[in-house]
């Protein structure tokens, strides 16, 4: 049987067929990776919000800088009622109106809040003033919003 042998002449052809194909897969996969120009079209009303929210940040603002931080607020209620929440959030409104309110719910349990105090003492002095009021009160640190600020358009 005779066996096919591979002279040089047909190595030459072969290492050039490769690499003719090598070269055009990289050429291609260069012509492929060219960059672009990315243009970003947006609200000329955006540059002015974000100049805003920084000025507020700094704390350069009107009320001294919207900043929200952790303080403290009264639980007023807590049950599976939410009739029962709604109810307890509305007495409260009706006696302190200048106070916010907030309910939560997690499963299976609403949770009214009120208040948005600084320090602990603040928080005490409206659990004292709601004792008759509400029975089972108590005084949970959590993240509260700044106070209201009074608006005067003189």
């Amino acid at each position: 049987m005779k066996r096919a042998t591979f002279d040089s002449v047909t190595k030459i052809t072969l290492i050039k067929f490769c690499s003719f194909f090598i070269l055009l897969f990289l050429s291609a996969a260069a012509s492929a990776q060219t960059r672009g120009k990315v243009q970003v079209v947006r609200d000329p009303l955006f540059d002015t919000l974000l100049a805003k929210r920084a000025m507020l940040n700094k704390g350069g603002g009107a009320s001294g800088g919207y900043s929200s931080s952790y303080g403290y607020r009264v639980q007023i209620y807590s049950g599976s009622n939410r009739s029962a929440a709604f109810a307890a959030q509305a007495k409260f409104n009706r006696e302190y109106p200048e106070l916010r309110t907030y309910i939560g719910y997690r499963e299976p349990n609403f949770k009214v809040k009120a208040g948005d105090f600084r320090t602990r003492l603040e928080a005490e002095k409206m659990k004292a003033e709601l004792k008759n009021t509400f029975s089972a009160m108590f005084i949970v640190s959590e993240k509260i919003n700044p106070p209201k600020t009074v608006i005067n358009n003189d």
